[in-house]
């Protein structure tokens, strides 16, 4: 039995139209409702600076401005007062060991030299007397001591003539006893004056010996105080470039006081003064590298000063291998400093958004282009190219990098 089939209903066209009609406005109204309650800035595109992330190595380096010293320097500091005569040297002459730099003047030296002059020939004199009246006294003690034996020597005669005298009875007894002690007593005498003789003897050799130590330092010191004349006249203590000379023609300078600085040029070393956040990651043997005349070189780190001013530090480097040619004290150089060994990451052009977000969030654009949304993100490492994004972030995806400053608390960019 046939079967009556039935025709099947298809959308008309108009249907169609008012179903995308109605999509899109539903599509609107999300949109409308999702930004009602987010805050919008409309900013112009060429107003905006904007960078791709980007995977690739990054290098942990710092840029700091180097300048070329001396590895060693000299302080010029007078050693005696006075009042400028003569400039003989001029910053920047290069000078050898002994050349004059100044000539000054102290008339009060000049009377102070005097008068030592003048005590010490009175004090040298005084010893000579002393020593030539010493001289007298040996040779009067010596005289002395020959009379004393001649006598002893007449008496001991005149004694043995009374023992054979007496013994044959032709002298009385008082007389011989008198002849015998007076011998006696003359040759105690002569013992006691020979031990006396000795002493003095060796009194005034101890006595000559202090007085000519003390003679000869008082002509050293003689000569030091007119060395204290000379040295009115600052001399180079070594060959080298003389630095700063902060003296003027009639200035008075008084003892001690520095002057200048003299370079030594048979050696040079870079210094340069480092942000104090990076105190903990700079240490000895780091390695930096700067271009110059379209060559490379190469230095290390040396010394890293613990004291920290005006929020920087200052590190010492040397070269390593060959210098640049005709380097000059004073002559900067941009040194890359390298901080660790290159690693894998993602990287983030550096921009102004990090002093207003601090590197906690940045304003990423959708795959349109027209619109940016603040995002969370986590920085790590930085150069003076690149951050090291740690989170938040995957290659190829754009982000703002310039300054928000002008975006104020929006939390939405519309570019147009």
């Amino acid at each position: 039995m046939d079967r009556i089939i039935e025709k099947k209903r298809r959308l008309q066209p108009k249907t169609i139209l008012y179903l995308v009609i109605g999509l899109i406005v539903a599509v609107f109204a999300v949109k409308a409702i999702v930004s009602a309650g987010t805050s919008t800035f409309r900013a112009d595109a060429e107003r905006l600076t904007i960078s791709t992330v980007e995977s690739g190595s990054f290098r942990d380096y710092i840029s700091v401005v180097g300048t070329v010293m001396p590895n060693t320097t000299i302080f010029l500091d007078v050693e005696e007062g006075g009042k400028v005569l003569e400039k003989v040297a001029e910053e920047g002459q290069i000078l050898k060991k002994g050349d004059v730099i100044i000539r000054m003047e102290n008339n009060d030296l000049n009377l102070q030299i005097l008068n030592t002059e003048s005590q010490l020939a009175y004090q040298t004199n005084e010893l000579r007397n002393t020593l030539i009246n010493m001289e007298q006294q040996k040779i009067s003690n010596k005289q002395n001591l020959l009379n004393i034996d001649y006598d002893l020597m007449r008496m001991k005669r005149n004694y043995e003539q009374n023992v054979a005298l007496f013994e044959k009875g032709f002298i009385s007894r008082e007389a011989y006893l008198l002849s015998k002690e007076n011998f006696e007593l003359a040759a105690r005498d002569r013992e006691l004056r020979y031990e006396r003789m000795v002493q003095d003897s060796i009194f005034r050799e101890n006595q000559r010996i202090h007085m000519d130590a003390s003679l000869l330092n008082m002509q050293k010191n003689l000569a030091i105080v007119r060395n204290r004349l000379d040295n009115l006249n600052v001399k180079a203590p070594a060959d080298g470039q003389l630095g700063s000379l902060d003296i003027e023609i009639g200035q008075s300078i008084n003892r001690g006081q520095r002057i200048g600085i003299l370079h030594i040029l048979d050696d040079y070393k870079i210094i340069a003064h480092i942000d104090e956040h990076y105190i903990d990651r700079v240490r000895q043997n780091l390695t930096a590298s700067f271009e110059r005349q379209d060559r490379q070189f190469s230095i290390e780190v040396i010394k890293v000063y613990p004291e920290v001013r005006d929020g920087r530090f200052q590190v010492d480097f040397r070269f390593n291998g060959q210098t640049p040619d005709n380097l000059r004290t004073g002559q900067t150089y941009h040194l890359r400093l390298e901080l660790g060994q290159p690693t894998d990451a993602i990287l983030l052009p550096r921009g102004g958004f990090f002093q207003s977000t601090g590197g906690q969030w940045v304003f990423v654009l959708d795959e349109s282009g027209k619109t940016a949304t603040k995002r969370q993100i986590r920085i790590g490492r930085q150069n003076p190219l690149y951050y090291e994004v740690l989170d938040g972030l995957a290659p190829g995806e754009r982000v703002i990098t310039n300054s928000y400053e002008i975006f104020g608390r929006n939390e939405r960019i519309e570019v147009r």
